[in-house]
């Protein structure tokens, strides 16, 4: 017995990570009633689609349930799947929050480096990196997931909020409440410091799976508005990548990335 929960920790935890993916929350049902379940997947993939992970907590910094001032831990068993299935703890707007901890990869293709950070629009990262002298192959860059959902209990009533992250997208409207015809304003935060002219990715997902994607860029005052469709589920990603300076560049990481993430549902 103890072979076999040992076999299924190694299998489940030494997942390879998935280069250039998204990574989100994808709760089951975005507005539920008071006293149902909130049943979420953790998932890594492209285009609004892909695979889900189950719930493994050496690979979690942090998996909460969020309201207000209430930030309750999300429980679960190694293994479960989906990775969240709790009794909504109340009314209101719930914000599901995950951080995953620090994974690393090491880059063996230069086009798949180049084509992430062009993706991202991150030119400044191909140049800096060529500053450096670091090599096009053979060098490391470590990243970690900041993934947060919005779910409507029962009335659904109440807001998003900052839930501490090192990087966060926060949502300025409820989609379940509020009227959000000219769209949905985000902000999305490094270190609590609002950021200016980032490449904020948008997926947009319609009742039969066709997903479309758009980007837009942060103001000034580190928003942007999304138009919305009703019946419709959406994504938001930003990225920030940040420069390590390693005392042995050839075995520890060069390179940084974090990603931000926000998913919510607009009621048909």
């Amino acid at each position: 017995m103890r072979f076999t929960l040992f076999a299924l920790i190694l299998s489940l935890v030494s997942t390879k990570p998935v280069l250039g993916h998204e990574f989100w929350i994808s709760p089951l049902n975005f507005q539920i009633g008071a006293g149902e379940s909130i049943i979420a997947d953790l998932r890594v993939g492209q285009k609004f689609g892909g695979s889900a992970f189950a719930f493994i907590p050496p690979k979690f910094a942090r998996f909460d349930l969020v309201n207000g001032d209430r930030a309750l831990p999300v429980e679960g068993r190694i293994g479960d799947r989906p990775a969240l299935n709790m009794i909504a703890p109340g009314d209101g707007l719930w914000v599901i929050a995950h951080e995953t901890t620090d994974s690393v990869l090491t880059y063996s293709d230069w086009s798949l480096f180049t084509g992430f950070v062009t993706h991202k629009d991150l030119p400044e990262v191909l140049e800096t990196h060529a500053q450096r002298g670091l090599p096009q192959t053979g060098f490391r860059e470590s990243y970690r997931r900041f993934a947060k959902a919005l779910v409507a209990v029962g009335t659904g009533a109440g807001g998003d909020r900052e839930v501490g992250f090192l990087t966060e997208i926060i949502a300025e409207k409820n989609p379940y409440v509020d009227d959000i015809s000219s769209g949905i304003p985000v902000r999305v935060l490094y270190e609590g410091v609002l950021r200016v002219d980032a490449q904020v990715e948008v997926f947009e997902k319609s009742a039969d799976g066709g997903v479309t994607i758009f980007t837009y860029r942060t103001d000034v005052g580190g928003r942007v508005t999304i138009p919305v469709k009703p019946g419709h589920q959406y994504l938001v990603d930003a990225v920030k990548m940040l420069r390590q300076n390693p005392n042995d560049p050839a075995t520890e990481p060069v390179w940084r990335s974090l990603w931000a993430s926000l998913t919510f549902a607009v009621p048909g």
